[in-house]
């Protein structure tokens, strides 16, 4: 009778870790950073870099 009970309780257990670990991901691990908000980065320009041999430059050294 006993050998009946893991076979019987495997698909309960698996529901069980599923559920639990959803509601781990809902409610403990912090909320992931927008997809917009990243793809804004990227297409965001890059700040123009000086020229190496600026007047700015040579005044400095």
């Amino acid at each position: 009778m006993y050998a009946l009970i893991l076979p019987a309780s495997t698909p309960f257990v698996l529901l069980a870790t599923v559920l639990g670990l959803s509601w781990w991901e809902d409610h403990i691990l912090p909320a992931p950073e927008p997809v917009e908000a990243l793809i804004e980065d990227l297409l965001a320009p890059a700040a123009p870099a000086e020229p190496r041999n600026s007047p700015d430059l040579e005044a400095r050294q």
